[in-house]
């Protein structure tokens, strides 16, 4: 079979746009269940269809998440959404950004950082140690452990990781990320692009210690873009999208329309050979057929989003032969028919009129 003539250097930097597991929803969700409150509003303010709960393989577009944490933050006047004991005042993370982009180095930002919280959360707090080679951020409970709190610590280093990066300007290499606790499955710990160790004694991550002389990069301009695109971009603009499953993704992403290729021909595209691709997919996490699903179904999400697309036609742009088939293998995906999902997210006015969010970690 022929090679297909590819043009890797004019695609899209990071093809189509990845979604959120709603375990993640769920999670976020926690402190004002605990207390007692109603957050199907909150849901569907954010263009989350509250059904979406239910489903426990549902999946929401990163904009509605963002979204979501920006109306839980105006909603519980706290930038950790009532998962701790206190609330954390409203502005912190902006705060904080707005001190680090005068440090000289990733190192010097890092533990400035962590100081800058210690007197805000009483539940747990933030360190840096350096150990053979190694850098180590962990965030040491003083609490006793529940699973607000858990979520919370996990948050607290996933925007630690993706304001670090930010800083100097590149994915900062971690070796290995330490969960104290096993908890729902979620996608999450791929943008580290690192293994998850569970049952630590804290949650953390892992690093060379020598990332540590990286020069921080960003000054007060670039601070106030950085905000405006918070939180999405501390999750998904450091992605390693040299990975062979984002590589694989983009070139599957061109050819959705039609039937989409065996793993054989997937693997000549890549230059390698089919036991190889199968082996550096599991490593990464993936399955090739898991992988195809998820690119259509991600897709999906974003086309439902577009309100001149009428569901035929998204049915055929995402290679289905019928509507019929595409409304059930949506429903599959995510729990509710693709009608219902699009009513509900074009309902939110923030998702219907804005191209950014106003900054949903930074001062108002």
């Amino acid at each position: 079979m022929d090679r297909p003539r590819l043009a890797p250097l004019s695609m899209p930097p990071h093809g189509v746009a990845h979604t959120v597991a709603v375990t993640q929803v769920r999670q976020i969700l926690l402190g004002v269940r605990r207390q007692g409150q109603d957050v199907a509003p909150l849901l569907q303010r954010a263009g989350i269809p509250p059904a979406l709960l239910e489903s426990p393989l549902a999946r929401v577009s990163l904009a509605q998440y963002a979204l979501l944490i920006r109306v839980l933050r105006r909603h519980t006047r706290d930038e950790l959404w009532g998962l701790c004991s206190r609330p954390l005042r409203v502005g912190s993370f902006g705060q904080c950004a707005a001190q680090l982009v005068h440090c000289g180095t990733l190192e010097q930002a890092l533990r400035q950082g962590f100081r800058h919280y210690h007197g805000l959360i009483d539940d747990f707090v933030p360190r840096l140690s350096l150990q053979g080679g190694l850098a180590r951020v962990q965030i040491v409970r003083r609490a006793a452990p529940d699973a607000l709190l858990d979520y919370a610590q996990k948050a607290f280093l996933l925007f630690s990781f993706g304001l670090a990066s930010w800083l100097v300007a590149r994915r900062v290499p971690v070796l290995a990320v330490d969960y104290t606790a096993t908890g729902p499955g979620s996608d999450t710990s791929r943008v580290y692009q690192a293994p998850i160790r569970h049952g630590a004694l804290h949650t953390g991550f892992a690093f060379e210690a020598h990332w540590l002389a990286l020069p921080v990069v960003q000054n007060p301009q670039s601070l106030r873009e950085f905000l405006a695109r918070a939180p999405a971009n501390l999750v998904i603009r450091y992605r390693d999208t040299g990975s062979v499953s984002e590589r694989l993704r983009r070139l599957l992403s061109r050819r959705l329309e039609g039937e989409l290729p065996s793993l054989q021909t997937a693997s000549q595209w890549l230059a390698m050979t089919p036991q190889t691709l199968r082996r550096r997919l599991a490593e990464e996490g993936h399955g090739y057929q898991a992988l195809k699903d998820a690119l259509r179904r991600d897709t999906a999400i974003a086309y439902l989003a577009r309100p001149e697309l009428t569901l035929i036609e998204i049915a055929r742009r995402l290679g289905f032969s019928e509507p019929s088939t595409f409304h059930r293998a949506f429903k599959k995906w995510c729990g509710v028919a693709p009608g219902e999902y699009r009513q509900t997210r074009l309902a939110a006015p923030a998702l219907r009129h804005t191209a950014a969010p106003r900054p949903p970690l930074a001062d108002p």
